[in-house]
């Protein structure tokens, strides 16, 4: 891969004060964990630029950050709307048998009969488990429950081994 992978995180969606200081709506779970990361990678009409997290904090619901160089509202509303990024490296390494979801997306999906299901298109949060949504002559809905129905995940190849038939 010769350009790295962007993880959007959340994104910039209102303004909070006079000093240049943005509400961000995070992805993370829970939404504080977006203020562990920095630099952030902003996107804004097709644009990326690499920018500095100077302070940030959950305020009520919402979470707001200072940018580095945005000192006030009129420089920080240019940046309504741009999603909020970081680079697949800044994630800590995942312990054995656990994966992000970044990295099982666009998966080939193969059950224990040789058939291919289809590709990891997204995956669903339930509260019991997480479920693989998977696109292929149709799509399947597969509990992420190790190794129950997923036997074996090999993130070099690409592919995921379910125990999984094609008329469930």
């Amino acid at each position: 891969m010769t350009t790295p992978k962007h993880l959007i995180l959340g994104k910039i969606n209102g303004l909070y004060g006079v000093r240049g200081w943005v509400k961000v709506f995070s992805y993370t779970a829970p939404p504080k964990n977006i203020l562990d990361y920095t630099p952030w990678q902003l996107c804004h009409h097709g644009q990326w630029q690499t920018i500095n997290v100077q302070d940030g904090q959950l305020q009520g619901k919402k979470i707001v950050v200072s940018l580095e160089n945005y000192t006030d509202c009129d420089q920080a509303a240019k940046l309504l709307g741009a999603d909020v990024a970081i680079f697949r490296e800044q994630l800590p390494s995942a312990d054995p048998n656990e994966y992000y979801w970044s990295d099982l997306m666009g998966l080939t999906v193969v059950n224990q009969q040789q058939l291919c299901l289809g590709i990891v298109k997204h995956l669903l949060e339930t509260g019991a488990n997480d479920v693989l949504v998977v696109n292929g002559e149709k799509e399947y809905l597969i509990p992420f429950v190790q190794p129950q129905f997923i036997t074996h995940v090999d993130l070099e190849k690409g592919m995921i081994y379910v125990d999984w038939e094609t008329d469930f």
